[in-house]
C-alpha cells in the first residue's frame, strides 16, 4: 500500500506516463533500511488504473458502496457520483 505521505505525486505522473500500457517493477526499497529487492514485480490489477480511478475505488472501499457516504466523501449528489 503506498503512504500518503510520500511520493503520491509522482504515483499519480507515473499513471498517467504508463496510462493502460502493462509494466513492470523491477526494484523494492524498504523505507528506513538499506533493504532493497530486485526483480521484475506485477503489480495488482488495481494500480494498473489511472490515479483518479484509484481514488474512486479507494474512497468506494472505505464507504462500503454507500452512495450516502460517497456523495459526502466527493461533495457531490447521487446522478453525478454514478456518472464519475
Amino acid at each position: 500500500m503506498l503512504n500518503k505521505g510520500v511520493n503520491m505525486a509522482q504515483w499519480n505522473e507515473l499513471s498517467d506516463v504508463t496510462g493502460d500500457r502493462p509494466f513492470v517493477v523491477t526494484a523494492v526499497k524498504l523505507l528506513g533500511s538499506d533493504i532493497t529487492i530486485n526483480g521484475e514485480f506485477e503489480l495488482p490489477p488495481l494500480a494498473g488504473l489511472k490515479y483518479e480511478d484509484q481514488v474512486f475505488v479507494s474512497e468506494f472501499v472505505r464507504c462500503h458502496g454507500s452512495i450516502k457516504y460517497m456523495e459526502k466523501a466527493f461533495g457531490i449528489s447521487y446522478p453525478r457520483s454514478r456518472t464519475g
